[in-house]
């Protein structure tokens, strides 16, 4: 077997290729903007909103089952028992994609008109379907190679993928795609499926070479229904009422009459907003492909003081990150979009959604913490409950609020999700937070930024906020100096 990183090097690792491959979708999406408009984004996100319906729908949780399972198995000292997991897996996968992707491709004409409202999209639906059983088979490889934490060679491939994707994607934008909305998915979906294609291929290659053992067959099935079927379940529910909301914004925003374009202001906050908001999480989103067999390994293992340790320093990481980065996006609204979009007109609601920035990126810590510790159904239970009272708010609120009434509903909504996952995470992880900790993290952010943003100069305003923050939340004793020397000694640990 090939040499394991430690924990810490793999998150770095993992770290620098999700900033990478966020950046450059980031620049993509820039880039797209600036070809075909607002009007064409929002357009394009509906096609996008359908084609992750069905890829939601057709990996059916099988990528976190097969890291899940992977690392217990692997935990239990069992390795011989992974080429089964593997197996078991794979067969789900295709039967769940391939059946996905024959709705999929049937009833594209309908769902182009019934739902998208324009026919000219039935070709890239099609094409998606076409690719989408070698999309969901990658979820299955990419779970396996980070429980086993082959991080480095995941994460060189994953690399390739995107400069594979990237560039046949670029070329066919620019030749074929022009200002055309409903080309460009085309062009978008073709390369992102080829680059898909190279990465099943290159992983499966690799599997192979490891000349892993094989030990006598275990049936895994009760075991692989167990834990994708909870997690098919809730991201299909969640993915399905997303993809209902997006269908249904522009047209109950239409119903506002303040509103002049529907479509444009919708593009305007998922298309241009929402990516420049959740850049900075890729940091933490090489974290949580960790945390999830880390914790499942521990919880193999009956490791309960190394389970409270990861949950302390993720939930303090995701808390002191989120607060920075949040007011960070805050005082750069301004630069960020005329930077980006030569515009001011998405600031505004950059400016809202990044004072939610702390709750966001704690939530997603959050999230990978209690899948890892095998609360699926619990959370399919939270998203039944959010979700629904999303699309309830929803539904009321654009009429009379426009697009007010959208950032109430994902205000409360996700508010209500983030409490409740942590409650249930600090229960099952025998762990307490003081009330106060949250409190004082949230009024030094705020205070922060309203010091900082007297503040002229760009670069300086970030510096003074920085600092301003670091010496509140040392005040304060929420960072303290054992903090410092525990991310030295993971630095410098053998």
């Amino acid at each position: 077997m090939p040499k394991k990183l430690p924990i810490f090097y793999s998150a770095l690792l993992l770290t620098a290729v999700n900033l990478l491959l966020r950046l450059v979708g980031t620049s993509f999406q820039v880039y797209l903007s600036g070809c075909i408009g607002a009007a064409g984004i929002g357009l394009l996100q509906l096609v996008m909103s359908v084609g992750s319906l069905a890829m939601v729908a057709g990996i059916g949780g099988i990528r976190t089952a097969a890291m899940y399972l992977t690392a217990e198995e692997l935990g239990r000292k069992n390795p011989q028992n992974v080429i089964w997991v593997l197996s078991g897996c794979c067969l789900y996968s295709i039967a769940f994609s391939s059946s996905v992707a024959m709705l999929l491709y049937r009833f594209a004409p309908w769902i182009a008109s019934v739902w998208i409202g324009d026919p000219r999209t039935v070709a890239p639906l099609r094409l998606f379907a076409a690719f989408l059983p070698v999309t969901c088979l990658c979820g299955v490889m990419t779970g396996y190679f980070t429980a086993a934490n082959r991080i480095g060679t995941l994460a060189a491939v994953e690399v390739a993928e995107q400069v594979c994707s990237m560039s046949l994607t670029m070329a066919a934008l620019t030749l074929f795609a022009k200002r055309d909305p409903v080309r460009a998915c085309l062009c978008v979906i073709m390369g992102s499926s080829l680059g898909s294609m190279l990465t099943l291929a290159c992983l499966v290659v690799l599997r192979l070479r490891e000349h892993a053992p094989t030990g006598a067959r275990i049936h895994v099935n009760r075991r692989l229904m167990q834990t994708a079927l909870p997690l098919a379940f809730a991201d299909d529910l969640k993915s399905g009422i997303t993809t209902a909301e997006n269908l249904m914004v522009p047209k109950r925003l239409a119903l506002n009459p303040a509103v002049s374009s529907p479509l444009a202001a919708f593009g305007l906050v998922s298309g241009m907003v929402f990516p420049v908001i959740m850049f900075p999480a890729s940091i933490l989103f090489g974290l949580t492909e960790l945390l999830i067999p880390e914790l499942a390994r521990c919880a193999a293992a009956g490791s309960e003081t190394r389970i409270q340790y990861l949950v302390r320093k993720g939930l303090r990481v995701g808390m002191i990150y989120g607060a920075a980065m949040g007011g960070l996006l805050y005082l750069m609204a301004d630069f960020l979009c005329i930077r980006l979009y030569k515009s001011l007109d998405a600031a505004h609601f950059m400016r809202c959604y990044a004072l939610l920035v702390p709750m966001l990126y704690c939530d997603i810590l959050i999230d990978a913490m209690t899948k890892g510790l095998g609360q699926q159904r619990v959370c399919v239970r939270y998203n039944i409950l959010t979700s629904a009272l999303d699309v309830f708010f929803l539904y009321l609120l654009l009429p009379r609020s426009g697009m007010l009434g959208y950032y109430i509903s994902f205000f409360v909504t996700h508010l209500i999700n983030f409490l409740l996952s942590l409650g249930r995470l600090l229960k099952i992880s025998i762990r307490s937070i003081p009330a106060y900790i949250p409190v004082l993290s949230v009024s030094a952010t705020l205070l922060c930024i309203w010091a900082a943003s007297h503040v002229r100069n760009v670069s300086f305003r970030c510096i003074s906020f920085l600092l301003l923050l670091s010496s509140l939340l040392f005040l304060f004793r929420i960072l303290r100096s054992e903090d410092l020397r525990w991310f030295k000694g993971m630095v410098y640990k053998k």
